[in-house]
Parts: structure tokens; sequence; C-alpha cells
């Protein structure tokens, strides 16, 4: 190459140039609490294959069966089944049995793209809280417990009552997704932009997902101040 020649570089990324994640296996784990249950829902109600998850393979297998008279594509089975069977496991389990729920599973997880939801707040008499575990947040508690998985975080600011109301169409709102690959934090997104209305926006590495999961306890706040199911808009991207 002479001097005078110029070095062309690619074309940036696209970044809402997302994957078709359409036929992937999304599994709950956590799926017959509100939350888990809304997301099966939606997901399910978008076309992807879903698997609810439970302790106890019964309840999971209810839940499951309670969704199907409205959506296809959903079945319930026991966490650990769930996480072997899944290609995206979502962990929507309450805090206080988050980390021994990974530890147990973390052989069905091993190469697994989790996406973790989970928000470790605290309660009294002036409302919610936020809590900061050991490791940093919920979300690096999960990388450190599932090392030979892909631990990504979203799915944390929705509404579950808005979730499984069969009545609304959309759920307008963004979500926040973080995660150390990029490759995996396009999937969660793109996972995310399957539910009308909804949207995954990239919000940084896993180091950032303690402001992200804190942020609801706000949230509660603004809902219970004005009777709400406040979610979150990212302007000007």
């Amino acid at each position: 190459m002479t001097s005078t020649e110029s070095v062309q570089k690619a074309p940036a990324k696209d970044p809402w140039d997302l994957p078709d994640v359409s036929g992937l296996v999304v599994g709950v784990l956590g799926g017959t609490g509100d939350q888990g249950r809304g997301l099966a829902y939606r997901l399910a109600r978008a076309g992807q294959k879903v698997i609810i998850g439970s302790r106890v393979a019964e309840r999971a297998a209810a839940a499951a069966g309670e969704l199907g008279r409205s959506v296809e594509g959903i079945e319930g089975a026991d966490n650990a089944e769930c996480a072997r069977r899944s290609d995206i496991v979502i962990v929507a389990v309450p805090w206080d049995g988050h980390a021994k729920t990974l530890e147990s599973l973390r052989a069905e997880l091993v190469g697994k793209l989790v996406v973790d939801c989970v928000n470790p707040l605290g309660f009294d008499k002036k409302g919610a809280y936020a809590l900061k575990p050991e490791e940093g947040s919920a979300a690096e508690q999960a990388a450190a417990l599932l090392p030979e998985s892909r631990v990504t975080a979203a799915f944390h600011h929705l509404s579950a009552v808005l979730l499984q109301d069969e009545a609304i169409e959309e759920i307008d709102t963004d979500v926040m997704v973080l995660g150390e690959s990029r490759a995996d934090t396009d999937l969660v997104q793109a996972l995310a932009g399957r539910i009308p209305g909804m949207r995954g926006v990239f919000a940084g590495r896993l180091r950032n997902a303690h402001q992200v999961e804190s942020l609801v306890a706000n949230l509660i706040s603004v809902n219970r101040r004005y009777k709400a199911h406040a979610g979150l808009r990212v302007t000007d991207v």
C-alpha cells in the first residue's frame, strides 16, 4: 500500500441489527411466581417456545396448563429439566432463594445463556429499598456462582400486573440489558424485542447491574404514589 492509499475501515455494526432468536427455547426459573409467569406468558404469546421451571414439577405443569388456555408453546418442568432443555434461561426466583437455586443448577446451566432479572430488595414501613449483595449485585452473584455459564442481566423493571394482563396488547417499556459479551447481550435484546412494545437496550457490563436492579425500589415508590405500573423509556436511541 502506498502512502497515498487510504485504509478502508469496515462499516460500524448497526446496534439494532440483532439476531433471530425465534427458534430458541426459553426457560423461566421461578416461572410460577408473578414476574416469571408474566414473562413466560408474554414470550409464548410472541411465539417463543417456553418452559416454566419450578422446584416442584407439578406446580410448573399446573402453571403451564393455565397459561396454555390462552397461548401455545408453553410447558412446565422442574428447575433442573427446565435448565437442561432451554437455550436461554431467565432467572426470576425470589432474592432470598437466588444463590441456593443457582448453586443447585450449576451443572445444568453450563454453557447456557443465563438472564438474571432478580432485584435484591428489602421492605420496611418506609417502603422498598435496595440491598447490595457482597458480590455487588444479583447478576454478579449469578456470574460468580455460574463460572461456566454466560450470565447477563435484564427484565428488571417490568410490571408483573401488566405482563399477565391478557387484554394488554403491548408492553410500553425499554429493557436494560447488561453483560460481558456483546453477542450475548444482542441475543437478550432480540428476545426482549419479540414482545410487542418492548425494546432491549444495551446498558453496560455486569459491574453496572446494581444500579439497574436497585432502581426497582424507586419504581415501586412511583407506582404507590401514582397508582401506576411504571416502566422506563430511554430517549434519543
